[in-house]
C-alpha cells in the first residue's frame, strides 16, 4: 500500500449508516467484515469511499452528515437508491439470487427477470459516481457481488483508471453457476476489471472452470506463478486468491485491556458452568445456526454427564429483518433455543444463553475471551472473520476453535482448529467432546499455531498482496503494449 497516493473504494454501503431516530437524522458506524477489514487498512491513507449511506432521508440532509463523518483521511461519497432500486437491486438480485446461489443454496433463489434490469441500472449509477470523483486516484477498488457489472459500465464511459475487484463471498462451481440465467453476461462483465481477487484457491478455481465452460471460445487462460492470467480479444486480466484477514495486533491489544478483561470475568461468572461454548453469527441461513443448535442438543442427549457442565452462548446479530425468510429463520432459532432449554434446564443451569442484538467491539472481545470453545460452523462462507477474531482475542492461548470445512478460514487455520462438516451433527457433537477433553498443553499448542498464522497474514498483508498484484498487472500490461507498438 505504501506506493499508493490515493485510492478509491467502491462498495454497496459506506462504512457509516445514516439513521432516522425519533425524527432526528444521525450517522452511526456501520458493521460487517468488509468494513472492519478496510477501515483497519485505510488509517492515514488518503481515500475516497463510494457507497449507499443506508438511508432514505432527504439527500441534502444526508450529504451534510456524510461530509462531517470521516475515517482519518477517508472522504465518503454517497450513492442514493430509490425504494424500487433498493427492493430489486439489493433485496432482489443481490440477495434473492446471487447470495443464495453463490452459497450453493440455489433452491432459495428467486430468478425474477425484472431484477436483472434494476441490477444493471444501479451498477451504472455507482459507475457514474466513480467517474465523477475518480480524478487523481491511483486505482479504483470495487468490493463484492453487488457491483459485479461496474467495470463494464465504466469501460463504456471510457474511464482510464485501473479497475480492481475483490469477491468476498464464495464463487460457485460451474454446475451451480449454470443455474444463473445471466451467467455469460456476468462473467464477461467481470473480465472488464483489470485485477480480480478471490478469498480462496477453491473460489479462484471455480471461476476459471466457469470461464472454460461458458466462455471457452472467448477467453484464453494461463498460469503465471500464483496468479491466473486471462486474455480476451482486447484485454488482459489478472486473478488470484487473497484470503482476507483482521488487524491482529489491534484485536489482541484491546482484548488485554482492563475493561475487556473485567467484562470477560463477569460474563464467565454468570455462565455457571465448567465450559463455555460460543457462537457469533449474523442472522443468515448460510451460517448454520439451527444445525449448530441441533448438534449441541445431540451432545447433551448422548453425553448426559456434560449437562450442567457446559453452556452454549449463541449471539445472533440482527440482519435483513424485513425479509420474510430471515424472519422465519429467527423464529426457527428461537424455537430451537426454547425447546432445548425446556428439555435440559435444571438446578439453575440453562444450557443455551441466547443473545439477539449487536455487540460493540469490547463486548464481542469479552465474549471471545470468556469462551473456551468457539463454534464457527457456517454451511458456506467466503472467509468468516469470527474464527480469526476469536483466536486474536485469546491472548492466553488457552482456547479451541471448531470451524466448518466450508468456511474460507478453515484453509488457513486447519493446523490448529478442529475442522467439521456442519451438516454432520454427530461429527460436530464429537468435535465439541474432543475440544472439552484436550489437555492444556494441546490447547496451547493449537491456539499458538493459529495465532502465529493470523499475526503473519494479517489484514495489512492481505491489502498489500492485492495492491502488489494490481501494480504488477499495470507494469506487465504497459510492457505488453510497448511490445505491441514496437512490432
Amino acid at each position: 500500500m505504501s506506493a499508493l497516493k490515493k485510492l478509491m473504494i467502491v462498495s454497496n454501503r459506506l462504512p457509516c449508516v445514516v439513521e432516522n431516530v425519533g425524527g432526528s437524522v444521525r450517522v452511526e458506524p456501520a458493521s460487517g467484515g468488509l468494513i472492519t477489514a478496510l477501515t483497519s487498512v485505510l488509517k492515514n491513507k488518503e481515500t475516497l469511499w463510494v457507497g449507499w449511506p443506508g438511508s432514505d432521508a432527504e439527500e441534502q440532509d444526508v450529504r451534510a452528515l456524510i461530509q462531517a463523518a470521516s475515517i482519518e483521511n477517508c472522504r465518503f461519497i454517497p450513492v442514493f437508491l430509490s425504494s424500487v432500486e433498493l427492493a430489486k437491486f439489493y433485496y432482489g438480485f443481490s440477495n434473492e439470487i446471487l447470495w443464495p446461489l453463490f452459497h450453493d443454496l440455489q433452491s432459495r433463489c428467486n430468478f425474477d427477470p425484472c431484477y436483472w434490469g434494476i441490477y444493471k441500472r444501479v451498477n451504472k449509477k455507482y459507475a457514474a459516481a466513480v467517474l465523477e470523483h475518480a480524478e487523481g486516484t491511483d486505482y479504483v477498488w470495487v468490493h463484492d457481488y453487488h457491483l459485479m457489472l461496474i467495470a463494464e459500465e465504466l469501460r463504456e464511459m471510457e474511464i482510464g483508471k485501473t479497475l480492481a475487484y475483490f469477491h468476498h463471498i464464495p464463487f460457485p462451481s460451474p454446475d451451480i453457476f449454470a443455474k444463473l440465467p445471466w451467467r455469460s453476461e456476468l462473467l464477461r462483465a467481470m473480465l472488464r476489471f483489470d485485477v480480480l481477487g478471490f478469498q480462496t484457491g477453491r473460489d479462484l478455481r471455480n471461476f476459471v472452470l466457469c470461464l472454460r465452460r461458458f466462455l471457452a471460445s472467448e477467453v484464453r487462460t494461463r498460469r503465471n506463478g500464483r496468479v491466473v492470467m486471462f486474455e480476451t480479444s482486447d484485454r488482459q486480466v489478472t486473478a488470484g486468491a487473497f484470503p482476507i484477514s483482521i488487524d491482529f495486533q489491534e484485536f489482541s491489544t484491546r482484548a488485554c485491556s482492563e475493561e475487556v478483561t473485567q467484562m470477560a470475568a463477569s460474563l464467565r461468572e454468570n455462565i455457571k458452568a465448567d465450559h463455555c461454548l460460543l457462537g457469533v453469527d449474523r442472522l443468515d441461513y448460510t451460517k448454520g445456526i439451527p444445525e449448530r443448535l441441533r448438534a449441541f442438543e445431540l451432545l447433551l442427549e448422548q453425553s448426559p454427564e456434560l449437562q450442567c457442565r457446559v453452556t452454549l452462548v449463541q449471539i445472533v446479530v440482527p440482519s435483513r429483518e424485513d425479509i420474510p425468510k430471515y424472519q422465519e429463520l429467527k423464529q426457527e432459532v428461537e424455537r430451537l433455543v426454547t425447546s432445548i432449554n425446556g428439555r435440559f434446564t435444571k438446578n439453575g443451569w440453562v444450557p443455551i444463553q441466547y443473545v439477539y442484538r449487536r455487540l460493540n467491539r469490547d463486548e464481542l472481545l469479552a465474549h471471545y475471551k470468556a469462551a473456551d470453545v468457539a463454534l464457527v460452523t457456517p454451511l458456506k462462507d467466503g472467509m468468516n472473520l469470527v474464527a480469526k477474531e476469536f483466536c486474536a482475542a485469546h491472548t492466553s492461548n488457552d482456547g479451541v476453535l471448531i470451524v466448518s470445512e466450508f468456511a474460507g478460514a478453515a484453509q488457513q487455520l486447519k493446523a490448529g482448529a478442529l475442522v467439521v462438516n456442519p451438516n454432520d451433527l454427530s461429527g460436530v457433537a464429537n468435535a465439541i467432546r474432543q475440544a472439552l477433553v484436550f489437555t492444556r498443553a494441546e490447547r496451547l499448542c493449537r491456539m499458538r499455531t493459529m495465532r502465529r498464522s493470523i499475526a503473519k497474514d494479517n489484514v495489512s498483508a492481505w491489502a498489500e498482496a492485492f495492491c502488489t498484484a494490481v501494480r504488477l498487472h499495470t507494469v506487465e500490461t504497459d510492457e505488453s503494449l510497448a511490445c505491441a507498438v514496437s512490432v
